[in-house]
């Protein structure tokens, strides 16, 4: 979604064994890569999590050596195959990039699943044991949290009035799944980088592109759009936050279940709310009303009607997930129904 830059020479924290207080037995310094420096996630909820708050938390015994996605250069799934082999104690990245490694994990999130937060929100704990178990079976990683970014609008530089006017039209994709569903629905999906769009928008490459609404505003795409269509196209694009299993692992019950207890409480919670509250920003900002963040957008707010998301349910359970299903094997898609499924009524038949 964001244009990677520079590559980041990582080097390897010491794990000094001392005499400690009761409650711990050594000190760890957790070598920690953040998700992107320049959104809300990282710089209001995971640099401040792992460099400030646990240590505070902890009486210094776990501090942090922090880096971020666009310093270390990996791209994809790359950077869960160095934190597996230990290169890492700590990522925070984005659940799409990983997917080529494990599919199992794309059930998460296909485009309008959850059209609003609170059902994503079901969603997402009705899976989470699913993503915990793929995850230490593919990366050697345990889960520790799961927080989406704005909901993944589409931005148009053409009228459009609805799902129908799609069709025929070249959108920028933020993942397969999106992609899928945008053929699906008669239109073509195009793979751009994120920087790439502004430009590609103004010269005509593309009719439309799908990103989060206030990552768009940020980015200006609001200034070569006319329209923004707030249906979650795209899903919520998730970012997970993993521990190598090897150091989690390392830990006695009291830290692991500290630590999770802190991540729940100071980065996932408030890192959910904080959505909530961009995914409106980022409409409101593009659509000329108050915006706290700059001058506003003047584009054209498409309604998004239930006949529409009808539609996109059917596109869902005729195309997209039994092509993800077909990625998968047949117990994937049984976890998938047994929780997910019975979450949004949809069962896929194996």
């Amino acid at each position: 979604m964001i244009r990677k830059i520079g590559i980041f020479l990582f080097s390897a924290a010491l794990l000094t064994v001392l005499t400690a207080s009761p409650a711990f037995s050594a000190e760890k310094d957790f070598r920690v890569v953040g998700s992107w420096s320049n959104l809300t996630m990282y710089k209001q909820f995971e640099e401040p999590f792992w460099t400030q708050e646990l240590p505070a938390a902890t009486d210094q015994q776990f501090t942090a050596s922090m880096t971020n996605l666009g310093q270390i250069g990996f791209g994809g799934a790359a950077v869960l195959r160095q934190l597996g082999r230990g290169t890492f104690d700590v990522v925070h990245t984005v659940i799409n990039y990983v997917v080529s490694d494990s599919p199992e994990l794309a059930g998460l999130d296909f485009p309008v699943l959850a059209p609003d937060l609170d059902l994503a929100y079901e969603v997402t704990e009705a899976y989470r044991p699913i993503i915990d178990k793929y995850l230490q079976q593919n990366f050697n990683a345990k889960l520790l949290s799961i927080v989406p970014y704005p909901a993944q609008v589409l931005f148009s530089r053409v009228e459009i009035d609805g799902l129908d006017d799609l069709r025929g039209k070249k959108i920028r994709a933020s993942g397969w799944t999106t992609a899928r569903f945008l053929d699906a629905a008669g239109a073509a999906g195009v793979t751009l980088d994120f920087s790439e769009v502004p430009q590609s928008l103004q010269r005509g490459v593309v009719d439309g592109a799908v990103t989060g609404s206030l990552s768009g505003y940020s980015a200006g795409w609001g200034e070569v759009s006319n329209y923004v269509y707030p249906m979650p196209i795209g899903g919520w694009d998730h970012v997970i936050g993993v521990m190598n299993l090897d150091t989690w692992n390392s830990l006695t019950t009291e830290q692991q279940e500290q630590i999770q207890a802190l991540i729940t409480e100071k980065l996932e919670k408030p890192g959910w709310e904080v959505t909530l509250k961009e995914t409106r920003e980022g409409i409101e900002c593009l659509t000329g009303q108050d915006c706290p963040y700059g001058a506003p957008n003047n584009l054209t707010e498409v309604p998004v009607t239930d006949e529409d998301l009808a539609k996109a349910r059917e596109l869902l359970i005729d195309d997209v997930i039994p092509a993800w299903a077909n990625t998968v094997n047949p117990e994937v898609v049984r976890e998938w129904n047994e929780t997910i499924g019975k979450k949004v009524d949809i069962t896929i038949e194996q």
